[in-house]
């Protein structure tokens, strides 16, 4: 009988409201943790992810590997970062691909070299590694095989990483600099973590390790090459603007262009930086300790 239903109590049904409510939170909470796609890919420019994971060659698919990179140590090849299931990261996980970036491991937990850059990739924030790895994953699959690095023993031991680590590498997100304003902390970022500037611009010990004293002072590279001093003891003499111009077209306000690495780099990424980003960066290169060069 009709009459024999009863009513729900009012306290179950405000239960059943915030049960929803959770519900929906926990689902909404789900879709961003899976990263912005869109937002990855500008972030894939801002890190030159494709300098590195495509061939000089003509026609070569990008991101598919196979890039040389020559070192005192040897020749390393970059990876196929594709999300093809055999040849590329196809398999991996979002945590697989985070743990590569912050702690510098493979999903079986082995040592990356660090020709791969994680010692400036752990600092990436947690939201940016999300939305980079959903756009790799929209990436075309490729099934271009991985070609295995050329080192001088015994730098081919992975385990012998483990110790290089314990000197050179502080895993963890980057922090806010304090005494920096906002545009130049969100430049430390670009510089330090995405853009790992560093890596390049920071002259390197006998080990492959930064030396100490000496962040974005240059030096020479593993090609012998004379790399720039990107601290004010040099950018002093040039303009914002002259800066700024240099980073977007590759010519200098001399009409001198770039050796062709750093012209990559301006075809790949500062030229694809916006506007805000761009002074963000030129911000926090001016905010930092002029260092000489070296004799």
């Amino acid at each position: 009988m009709l009459d024999d239903v009863t009513e729900p109590a009012p306290f179950f049904t405000r239960g059943l409201q915030a049960g929803a409510l959770i519900l929906l939170l926990c689902a909404a909470a789900g879709v961003s943790a899976q990263g912005d796609a869109r937002r990855g890919e500008y972030l894939a420019k801002a890190g030159g992810c494709v300098g590195c994971h495509t061939e000089e060659k003509k026609d070569a698919v990008a991101f598919a590997g196979g890039r040389e990179l020559k070192t005192p140590f040897g020749t390393f090849y970059g990876p196929n970062i594709t999300p093809h299931p055999q040849a590329g990261i196809g398999r991996w996980t979002e945590a697989d691909f985070i743990r590569a970036m912050r702690m510098g491991e493979r999903p079986d937990g082995k040592n990356y070299f660090p020709a791969f850059p994680y010692p400036s990739f752990t600092k990436i924030s947690d939201p940016d590694l999300r939305d980079l790895w959903a756009y790799l994953r929209t990436l075309p699959p490729s099934a271009q095989a991985n070609r295995e690095h050329d080192l001088r023993f015994p730098f081919g031991w992975r385990f012998l990483v483990t110790f290089w680590k314990w000197f050179f590498f502080s895993p963890g997100a980057l922090m806010k600099v304090q005494g920096l304003s906002d545009i130049a902390n969100r430049g430390a970022y670009l510089v330090q973590a995405l853009g790992h500037c560093g890596e390049c611009h920071t002259p390197r010990n006998f080990l492959g390790g930064p030396k100490s004293g000496r962040f974005l002072a240059g030096g020479t590279g593993p090609d012998d090459k004379k790399i720039p001093n990107l601290t004010p003891a040099r950018l002093s003499k040039q303009s914002n603007r002259d800066v700024m111009d240099f980073l977007t077209t590759g010519l200098t306000a001399d009409g001198d262009v770039p050796a062709e690495a750093m012209g990559e780099v301006i075809r790949n990424t500062t030229s694809q930086l916006t506007r805000d980003d761009l002074g963000a960066v030129i911000a926090y290169l001016r905010a930092l300790p002029p260092i000489p060069d070296e004799k």
